[in-house]
């Protein structure tokens, strides 16, 4: 089935990967504060490392074979998180060196996600940097190399206060390390059908690259990319969130103990955040007006809506036309958004006009629903107001050279 992405132009392409890395990046921000306020500090943090853990190795070997960078060294590992919604490009600076490779290192120039909970204090700053980021480094160099050890050089809390590189780490590939062992939660993810779906392969004969086989370079320039290779990339990338979705609802599903409204209210508030800003990221993007028939642009190009084989959709002007499909079967995002409950629709398209709404008709796997105008604004949605608590919510990249990096 051809990506709905595909009839983007490649500058339009190039544009939308960076910022389907970041949308999927604050999934976690749009989650975490409901799971804060249901089980507390120390439960959201054990979420958190189960829904990275669970998610992270799946993608990372799927966007290593879609690229053809397939290997064990550091360099590898490198790649793949340039390419990882854990590690969106400029909002998660990463900044690589090699000695050869089986070592390497990188630091943080601006950590996004340390700028957003340093005001919460210490303590969640320590949960963030040393509570998760050490078992789930591991959990994304595990998908390349299961001997590949990441450790700190220094890390926050920052002591002094402003201290900069915001972080630094060291990462070994170590024949003796007793190698990293996989969640329960990652096998059971491997079983849906977003881990084994099949996408269209890179036509290798357009103008661009069509792999990223080449050397590691510093800040991955898209643009440099063929058409086909930015439609594999968006599709992967959108299928990266589906993952890490599926994967923070076992998390959360566990912890629900049973109790279906408790799990229900949990991921649903997580969606609506996460759908409202990402449309209002999508909508600035493509530079889209805020009619309802670009409204319901929006929403065909959302990852909520995406990857084509995984979720089944069609478009007529203003209406949206929704039918069974794997990701109704997998049972993450998809099967919240049904007629009886609007609420993630009309979050994305009043994130890209306030006096819009969905009028939504069918069965919870087979609706239509159509864009309306209204003579009312409607007031944002409180888990949009949360999510948009992370400054990923209004980052702005900036343009940036590719250069390679060679071993020192």
């Amino acid at each position: 089935m051809p990506s709905r992405y595909a009839r983007l132009s490649r500058d339009q392409l190039t544009t939308l990967v960076p910022e389907l890395l970041l949308i999927g990046h604050l999934i976690d921000r749009a989650g975490m504060p409901f799971c804060l306020e249901a089980w507390g500090q120390d439960q959201m943090t054990q979420i958190a490392i189960e829904e990275w853990a669970g998610a992270s190795p799946i993608y990372t070997r799927r966007m290593q074979k879609a690229l053809g960078f397939e290997g064990d060294d550091v360099p590898t590992i490198f790649k793949g998180m340039q390419l990882d919604i854990g590690a969106p490009p400029q909002f998660m600076d990463f900044r690589y060196s090699l000695t050869d490779p089986w070592h390497g290192a990188f630091h943080l120039d601006h950590c996004g996600a340390l700028l957003d909970v340093e005001p919460m204090g210490p303590g969640m700053v320590k949960n963030m940097c040393h509570d998760i980021e050490d078992p789930t480094f591991d959990a994304t160099a595990v998908a390349t190399n299961p001997k590949a050890q990441m450790r700190p050089i220094h890390r926050p809390p920052r002591d002094p206060a402003g201290k900069h590189p915001h972080c630094a780490w060291t990462v070994e590939i170590n024949p003796d390390s007793p190698g990293v062992e996989a969640i329960p939660a990652l096998a059971v993810n491997e079983r849906s059908h977003a881990a084994s779906l099949d996408l269209d392969d890179i036509d290798p004969t357009q103008d661009g690259l069509s792999d990223y086989s080449g050397p590691l370079v510093d800040d991955l320039d898209f643009g440099a990319f063929s058409h086909s290779a930015l439609v594999r990339m968006a599709d992967e990338v959108v299928l990266q969130q589906h993952l890490l979705n599926l994967s923070f609802q076992l998390a959360v599903r566990q912890r629900a103990a049973g109790d279906d409204q408790v799990f229900h209210r949990v991921a649903l508030r997580q969606l609506i955040g996460h759908a409202g800003v990402a449309a209002e990221r999508l909508h600035r993007a493509l530079g889209l007006s805020d009619s309802p028939e670009d409204a319901a642009q929006v929403i065909e190009l959302h990852p909520l809506m995406n990857p084509a084989p995984y979720v089944g959709l069609g478009r007529d002007g203003e209406s949206i036309t929704v039918s069974s499909s794997p990701a109704h079967r997998d049972g993450g995002w998809l099967p919240l958004c049904t007629p009886e409950e609007p609420d993630a629709l009309r979050a994305i398209v009043r994130a890209v006009n306030p006096y819009l709404d969905v009028e939504m008709t069918g069965t919870a796997t087979d609706w239509t629903a159509r864009v309306v105008l209204t003579d009312t604004a409607a007031p944002e949605a409180g888990e949009v107001a949360v999510t948009k608590i992370s400054k990923g919510a209004a980052f702005r990249f900036e343009p940036r050279r590719s250069l390679p990096i060679f071993v020192k």
